[in-house]
C-alpha cells in the first residue's frame, strides 16, 4: 500500500470541496472495498477524507411517505430496519444476500453503490484492463468470461456491477442524493447513476469530481410481493452469476431488474409489462440484443429460469 495522508471532514460540503481540490483524494467510510484495492495498489489515493462523522447515518421518513437512507447507514442496520423489512422487502433481502455479516456491519449505503467490479482481470495488475488503466485493453475479452456481462457491454469492457443492493434499488426506482464541491445538491435517478462502459469503462458513475453521495431516497411503498433471488457459486460471500429483484403487484405496476449480467443493474421497463406473460417473454425483453461470450452464454437461460422461480414464488 502506498503512503497517503488523512483527515476528517466536518461537513458534507467540506468533504466534497477537499476531494475536488486535492489531486488523488478519495472519500473513505467503511472501506470494505477501497482498502482492499489500496493493498493491491489498484487504487492509490494520496489523501483520504473520512466522512463517517457527518450525521449521514439515519433512516428517516420523507414527506411523501417514502424513506431517506443516509449515505453512512450500515448495510446491517438498513437490512434490519423494520420499515425497510415491511415496505421494501426486496432491498432487505438483497442486502442480506450481499456479503458476510462482518462486512455488512462495516459497509455503507454510499459505498455499496460505489464498489468496483470483481472482474479477476481488474484485480490482476499483470493483466490489461481498461477500467484499471484506460487504453491498456481488456484481458477478459478472449479470456475467462464465465462471470462477465452478456448485455450493455462494449469492446472496451465486459465487466459486471457487483452490487446486490443497487439491483433492488433499481427495481424500486430509488433516487441518489449528492452534494457537489460548490455546495450545490442534486438528485440522480438510480437508473441514470451507473454508466455503461462505452469507450470509458473507468468512469463508472455520473458523479463529478468531488461530488459526494449524501443519501438514497426510496419512493412511497409499492406494496405487493417483493423478492430477491441470487444465483451464485456458493451459499455465502459470493457475487451473483445472475440475480433477480422483483416487485410483484396484483393490480399492475410490477417491476423486475437483473444483476450479474451487465455493467449496471439491468432493468428494461418494457419487460415489466411482459411479466404476466411469463418468464420467457419477460427475459426475452430484458435481454433483447444480448451478446454473450462463449463461456457465459448460459446466463441467458439461467436468467430466464431465475425469473421463472421468482414468478412461481410470488404466486405461491
Amino acid at each position: 500500500m502506498k503512503a497517503f495522508t488523512y483527515e476528517r471532514a466536518s461537513s458534507p460540503a467540506q468533504a466534497a470541496a477537499i476531494v475536488a481540490r486535492t489531486p488523488g483524494a478519495k472519500f473513505i467510510a467503511g472501506g470494505t472495498n477501497l482498502l482492499d484495492l489500496m493493498k493491491l495498489e489498484i487504487e492509490t489515493p494520496t489523501h483520504l477524507v473520512d466522512v463517517n462523522g457527518l450525521g449521514l447515518d439515519q433512516i428517516e421518513p420523507t414527506p411523501d411517505g417514502g424513506l431517506r437512507i443516509g449515505a453512512m447507514v450500515r448495510n446491517t442496520d438498513l437490512a434490519a430496519d423494520m420499515r425497510v423489512r415491511r415496505d421494501y422487502a426486496v432491498l432487505s433481502h438483497a442486502l442480506v444476500a450481499g456479503a458476510s455479516g462482518q462486512l455488512r456491519n462495516a459497509a455503507t449505503t454510499a459505498g455499496n453503490l460505489l464498489q468496483r467490479t470483481r472482474c479477476p482481470y481488474f484485480y490482476d495488475t499483470n493483466m490489461p484492463c481498461n477500467k484499471r488503466k484506460p487504453g491498456s485493453g481488456c484481458g477478459a475479452i478472449g479470456g475467462y468470461t464465465r462471470q462477465h456481462a452478456i448485455i450493455g457491454h462494449s469492446e472496451a469492457c465486459i465487466a459486471t456491477n457487483p452490487s446486490d443492493m443497487a439491483v433492488a434499488l433499481r427495481a424500486l426506482d430509488a433516487t441518489v442524493e449528492t452534494i457537489q464541491a460548490d455546495g450545490k445538491t442534486r438528485s440522480i435517478p438510480i437508473a441514470d447513476f451507473h454508466r455503461l462502459p462505452g469507450d470509458t469503462p473507468h468512469i463508472e458513475t455520473v458523479l463529478n469530481r468531488g461530488e459526494m453521495i449524501t443519501g438514497v431516497v426510496l419512493p412511497k411503498p409499492l406494496g405487493g410481493v417483493q423478492l430477491y433471488r441470487k444465483v451464485r457459486d456458493r451459499a455465502s460471500y459470493a457475487f451473483a452469476i445472475v440475480s433477480v429483484a422483483a416487485v410483484m403487484r396484483p393490480d399492475g405496476g410490477s417491476r423486475v431488474a437483473l444483476g450479474g449480467v451487465a455493467h449496471k443493474p439491468w432493468r428494461v421497463e418494457a419487460a415489466d409489462a411482459r411479466l404476466p406473460d411469463g418468464a420467457r417473454a419477460t427475459t426475452a425483453e430484458l435481454l433483447r440484443g444480448a451478446r454473450p461470450q462463449q463461456e457465459n452464454a448460459f446466463k441467458v437461460i439461467l436468467a430466464e429460469r431465475t425469473v421463472a422461480a421468482v414468478l412461481a414464488k410470488a404466486k405461491a
